[in-house]
């Protein structure tokens, strides 16, 4: 990457949400990990009662350090360095972070809220992390989308457009907001294996770590993250080994992935596997695919 890049200096806000964008939490684990290893201090609290909706993303009931009983509110937070109200130089000092339960309603009103924040803390780049669940083994790397709207984003980084059209999540909405008023946005995605929806998925949210570091140049520490992502790769690979028909799913998976990134494989041949996996896949359905359909 280009040492001019407009993601490798100034103010950078990196953004993720708990719940429809965030499968396995592999974006939302990451933007705690730059919290908590960069330091940051909360500098702005969205207004709760605005956006979310206490039904869907329900309090908590907690106990103080004195057995009082308290309640949890879900919380929209925009992190960042204690300097921030003052010029900052370097990238590691100019890292904000806005983390929080995904807002349920009012999403313009809430758009026009995080463009007042990126005006009023020089935002130069906004950086979008979000996890899907997909059909991918998890024994290959993560596999990442990262794209942009914005041609210069694009040109630069050498990543791609989207060409979705359908329903979407308020990341986009937040990137077409920023977009508008000046301020370049770029999108990570990374695949998470959906036939382990129920638990973090520390392998995903290594690989999109890795991106933001290789984007934004913000050296983070890593941790546990290594260890606990092999440790995630060998449980998933103990139950696999009990499960005959888990295992037979998971191979369906490697060998169509196998396809896509071989150099010799054709825009045409790997249209064909994916094909061919498609109709190995028809008729199961449900949190386990890999079970013969129902007599």
């Amino acid at each position: 990457m280009s040492s001019t890049s407009r993601f490798a200096g100034g103010r950078l806000m990196v953004v993720a949400f708990e719940g429809w964008n965030d499968a396995g939490e592999a974006a939302s684990n990451v933007a705690r990990s730059l919290v908590e290893t960069l330091e940051l201090t909360t500098l702005a609290e969205l207004d709760g009662e605005a956006y979310i909706d206490f039904q869907f993303n329900r309090p908590m009931a907690a106990r103080d350090e004195d057995g009082n009983s308290t309640l949890v509110w879900p919380r929209i937070l925009l992190h960042g360095p204690a300097s921030a109200a003052s010029p900052v130089e370097g990238a590691d000092d100019s890292l904000f972070v806005l983390l929080g339960a995904e807002p349920s309603r009012s999403w313009r009103s809430f758009a026009a809220e995080i463009v007042d924040l990126v005006d009023v803390h020089d935002i130069a780049g906004v950086v979008f992390l979000g996890a899907m669940l997909a059909d991918v083994p998890h024994t290959r790397p993560i596999s990442l989308y990262v794209g942009s709207e914005n041609p210069d984003v694009r040109a630069e980084l050498l990543v791609e457009r989207s060409t979705y059209e359908g329903p979407v999540g308020i990341l986009s909405v937040l990137s077409q907001s920023i977009e508008a008023a000046g301020v370049p946005t770029v999108s990570i995605w990374a695949s998470v294996p959906h036939y382990v929806h129920n638990a973090p998925s520390p392998k995903a949210s290594l690989a999109i770590l890795e991106k933001v570091e290789e984007i934004t140049g913000v050296e983070v520490p890593r941790g546990d993250l290594v260890e606990e992502a092999a440790a995630w790769e060998s449980g998933i690979d103990a139950l696999a080994a009990d499960d005959e028909d888990m295992a037979g799913y998971i191979e369906q998976l490697e060998q169509a992935r196998d396809t896509v990134d071989s150099p010799e494989a054709s825009g045409e041949a790997i249209a064909q596997e994916f094909e061919r996996y498609l109709r190995k896949r028809d008729g199961k359905s449900g949190d386990d695919p890999w079970r013969p359909p129902a007599a």
